[in-house]
């Protein structure tokens, strides 16, 4: 498929599953599109996003502006979780 092609996914469950201008070349037969991530605050989450202390491996919620610190061993180093989907490259 290339990028004139390409239409961006939506979030509704009736979206057109396997039915788009590329969907026969190979790829699977039904699409679960991802859920749209609300980061404006409204949400329940408030947009918090985690990530490991590299010094005492704590798991550290972090809200947007927030101050990039553990909150246990007080570290300025924290690394980003790993995403739950499946990331999947092509090699050539």
């Amino acid at each position: 498929m290339s990028r004139e092609e390409y239409q961006i996914p939506t979030g509704s469950a009736s979206a057109s599953v396997g039915g788009g201008a590329g969907a026969g070349a190979g790829g699977s037969s039904s699409y679960n599109a991802p859920a749209v991530r609300d980061y404006t605050g409204s949400g329940a989450d408030g947009g918090t996003m985690y990530y490991m202390c590299g010094d005492c491996a704590v798991r550290v919620p972090l809200e947007k502006g927030a101050a990039i610190r553990c909150q246990k061993c007080g570290a300025r180093v924290l690394y980003k979780e790993r995403t739950k989907r499946m990331v999947q490259f092509e090699a050539r």
